[in-house]
């Protein structure tokens, strides 16, 4: 049994992480503000987009003069998937959900003969992918110097994306983040972005019935100039997505540590106080046994 020394230490100890841990999550709800408006600006534009690319995409044959970012390289060997991650923990299973949804796309794809590599956007999803599969990480992006992401970021990114699959390194890009849905609720998503996939007929019908749409100079000139592009905002959106629910994540874990901490609190309190009621009924009774012993 500890001592009532060791029980106050330890309930100091705890009162300082409690404060901590306040902090962090009045912090992080102040953050959650801005990235979650963020986030939800840049989702229609990003939807939209790429729902017009794959629209472009129904509409046109597939040739030697098609853009590689939608004609493909011809085979379906080479997938990469780019883990997108936070830097920093303290967040709940945030980061956690997002390489487990990587490791069922990897592991399915692997089930059918395909060769699958990793390129990493943040810090926290390489030490589980490395472990799990070794060698296959090809490239990473640092954003331990990103504060709020940016559109040149995800260009950044988007760019050396696209040289690796112009140059044939791979086949098949499939970008993984977690949707922010709401603070206590992100929906890791791996969604393909090279090639594009072609809208549905029944989409393509519905866009169609929606808006007469005339393309000049031509459906497959504008998707040489909206691909690149397409890829850019899908990256960046997932930044911003990413951003919000690492947030979110964040004050649920440090609100859920703070209650923790004080139910430790009240529970080292109660033992404290047990046994500095025990020790004073022991002395009281030495004293009384040595009184009627004198």
């Amino acid at each position: 049994m500890a001592s009532l020394k060791a029980l106050k230490i330890r309930i100091g100890s705890v009162k300082s992480t409690q404060k901590i841990t306040k902090a962090m999550k009045m912090v992080a709800a102040a953050k959650l503000r801005r990235a979650q408006s963020n986030a939800e600006a840049a989702r229609p534009y990003a939807q939209r987009l790429s729902t017009v690319v794959s629209s472009l995409a129904s509409r046109i044959t597939v040739g030697p003069q098609s853009p590689r970012l939608i004609a493909g390289s011809g085979q379906d060997q080479t997938h990469l998937i780019i883990v997108a991650t936070g830097d920093r923990g303290l967040a709940g299973a945030f980061n956690t959900n997002i390489v487990r949804a990587v490791r069922r796309k990897a592991d399915a794809l692997i089930a059918q003969g395909k060769t699958v590599h990793f390129y990493l956007v943040g810090r926290k999803g390489r030490p589980v992918i490395q472990r799990f599969y070794p060698k296959a990480i090809v490239g990473q992006y640092d954003t331990g110097d990103m504060k709020n992401p940016a559109y040149a970021n995800a260009q950044a990114i988007a760019e050396d994306i696209t040289e690796r699959f112009l140059g044939g390194q791979f086949d098949v890009a499939h970008l993984a983040y977690s949707n922010f849905k709401s603070v206590l609720a992100q929906e890791p998503t791996v969604d393909q972005i090279i090639p594009v996939v072609p809208a549905t007929s029944d989409a393509a019908a519905n866009t169609a019935a929606s808006a007469a749409i005339e393309y000049e100079p031509d459906e497959e000139s504008i998707l040489a100039d909206l691909l690149p592009r397409n890829v850019a905002i899908q990256i960046y959106r997932a930044l911003l997505e990413n951003q919000a629910g690492f947030y979110g994540s964040q004050m649920t874990a440090m609100d859920n540590a703070t209650r923790n901490a004080g139910d430790m609190i009240n529970r080292l309190t109660i033992q404290y106080n047990r046994q500095r009621q025990a020790a004073i009924t022991t002395e009281l009774v030495e004293i009384i046994s040595g009184a009627e012993a004198l």
